[in-house]
């Protein structure tokens, strides 16, 4: 996993996307389409904003959505679908964004996902890094085994902290206990990882990932067994290392 640097939170995310872009763009004239995953949350902000301005054919691009609260409608302003309509779908003309849609059957959901994303190559992950170490909403202990591309988890209490941190929520009893999350297998299938992690909430999760041994306790650091996986830290999330 290759690490860069930068100073601040815009530069990480500017490096990102670009690096991000120019994979896709690649892709495009290698296969003449790509698919992609996308993930949410305050780390991507930057990214995304820079992502959707990149010279990019994204009438040739299908988009996969990284994960769902189970029960929450997409109109809620915690909703992914809803962050991801604004910030990226709706920005650019995609040829297709697979969203989950967590408010089906969960069971369903998940099969109906399966079948889906089971005939895509998947060519870019752009994801982020949890306070407690999670990819999607993998927590620790995380399911390293599962073939499943999308399966339902259970949310701990570190992980429903940060999305009350972040301010998507106005009281702990508000964050879903459950949602749909694309598994660690499914996300290690992908043929490049960008990883966007600023922040000083991050500087532990990022130390762990990058010291520690590759665990299911810190579900991040298995991209250190990815081939081709870009790690993004600004100077606050670097700062344990």
């Amino acid at each position: 996993m290759e690490i860069i640097y930068s100073e601040t939170n815009e530069e990480a995310g500017r490096k990102a996307a670009v690096k991000g872009a120019e994979l896709i763009r690649q892709t495009i004239i290698t296969r003449g389409e790509a698919a992609i995953i996308l993930a949410t949350g305050a780390s991507q902000f930057q990214m995304l904003n820079i992502l959707v301005k990149e010279d990019v054919d994204w009438k040739k691009v299908t988009s996969f959505h990284l994960d769902e609260y189970i029960g929450l409608p997409a109109t809620h302003p915690a909703s992914f679908r809803k962050y991801l309509r604004e910030r990226f779908a709706d920005r650019v003309p995609l040829r297709e964004f697979i969203y989950v849609n967590g408010d089906n059957d969960p069971a369903a959901e998940c099969r109906r996902l399966n079948k889906i994303i089971r005939k895509f190559s998947v060519d870019v992950a752009f994801i982020g890094i949890g306070e407690n170490g999670h990819i999607a909403f993998n927590d620790p202990p995380a399911d390293f085994e599962t073939d499943d591309p999308y399966i339902i988890v259970d949310l701990d209490d570190a992980c429903r902290k940060q999305q009350l941190g972040e301010g998507w929520f106005p009281s702990l009893s508000d964050v879903p206990e459950r949602a749909i999350s694309m598994s660690v297998k499914q996300i290690m299938k992908s043929g490049a990882i960008i990883c966007t992690v600023p922040d000083l909430r991050k500087a532990d999760a990022v130390r762990k990932t990058l010291n520690e041994k590759i665990s299911p306790e810190v579900p991040a650091s298995v991209l250190r067994n990815h081939g081709s996986a870009w790690l993004y830290l600004d100077k606050d999330s670097e700062s344990m290392l």
